[in-house]
Order: C-alpha cells, then sequence, then structure tokens
C-alpha cells in the first residue's frame, strides 16, 4: 500500500507496514536533514501529513520557537538547557568562543545562537497524540561533540519539552 500526498509525494510502505521518507531542506546557511517516519501506515492521516509539510516548510519559524523555548528555560538552574550549557563550557572551556557564531558575553545566550540544527524526524503516526510529533536535534559542535538537545513538538508546533542527549 502507499499514501500519495502533494508534498511528499508517493509514500510506499515497508513489508512490515511503516512508511519512511527523508530529505535534506536549507535553513538559511545550515543543511538540515528532516525525517518522516511512522511504524504503521493505517496510523497516518493527510491532516498529519499537512502539519508535517507545513512545519517544514516553516521550518525557520519552528527553530525560532524551539530557541525562545531554549532561552525561557535558563532561569531554571535544574532544566536539561541549563545542564546542557554547563556541561559545553566545561568541555570546551577557553576554546568556547571559537565554536560561538557570536559572542555577547553571555555564554548561555551565545551558545543557544551557535547551536546548530541537525535534523528534524517527524513522527506523524503521534498526531493528536501525547507523545512528541516532531523532535528537532540541535548540537553546538556538529563535527565534533555527540551532545545534544532534542527539543519535542506538538502536532500543533508547540514545544513540549528540551532534553539532553547523546
Amino acid at each position: 500500500m502507499a499514501i500519495e500526498h502533494d508534498y511528499f509525494g508517493l509514500l510506499s510502505s515497508g513489508p512490515d507496514g511503516s512508511i519512511f521518507w527523508s530529505e535534506r531542506v536549507d535553513l538559511g546557511d545550515q543543511s538540515v536533514t528532516v525525517d518522516l517516519t511512522a511504524p504503521d501506515q493505517d496510523d497516518v492521516s493527510i491532516d498529519a501529513l499537512d502539519i508535517a509539510a507545513a512545519l517544514i516548510s516553516g521550518l525557520e519559524d519552528v527553530d525560532a520557537t524551539a530557541r525562545r523555548s531554549m532561552l525561557s528555560e535558563l532561569d531554571d538552574r535544574t532544566s536539561e538547557v541549563t545542564e546542557y550549557i554547563l556541561q559545553q563550557q566545561e568541555e570546551f572551556g577557553d576554546q568556547l568562543a571559537e565554536v560561538l557564531v557570536d559572542v555577547s558575553g553571555d555564554d548561555a545566550v551565545d551558545i543557544i545562537r551557535s547551536l546548530t540544527l541537525v535534523s528534524m524526524t517527524l513522527l506523524v503516526d503521534e498526531h493528536g497524540g501525547n507523545d512528541p510529533f516532531a523532535v528537532l536535534e540541535y548540537m553546538l559542535d556538529a563535527g565534533g561533540a555527540d551532545d545534544v538537545l532534542l527539543v519535542n513538538l506538538a502536532s500543533d508546533g508547540s514545544v513540549l519539552s528540551v532534553m539532553s542527549g547523546d
């Protein structure tokens, strides 16, 4: 079986019924990997695909929303964003300024501004559910450390959570 969509084209399912689509999308001077996946195509609606297409088309706004959410967590010393910032400061030490795109003197803000959006995974079977519909993966040094911040979005584009990972 397959699903046809204006943006994604023909989405064929694998032998197990799952669907997968992948593309590289430009975001400014970055290239972001976008993956769309669902374990069972029967759980995928056209509405979910329309929302996924809108998130991809509006990636700049989605990125801005995610970064604002990260910034809002800086006041909480126990947040995973704060922990990530401290980890990056420790890891890079005196060389931190070399990986920052803008140095204002506020390391936390500068690190968030300097994060590279590496990928966006769209879990289209989660449309309308409580689990993330989209996961954005950010790294400070895409060529180096394995430490990432993951921003989980609901199908309405709102931020559910920000987590660190590796």
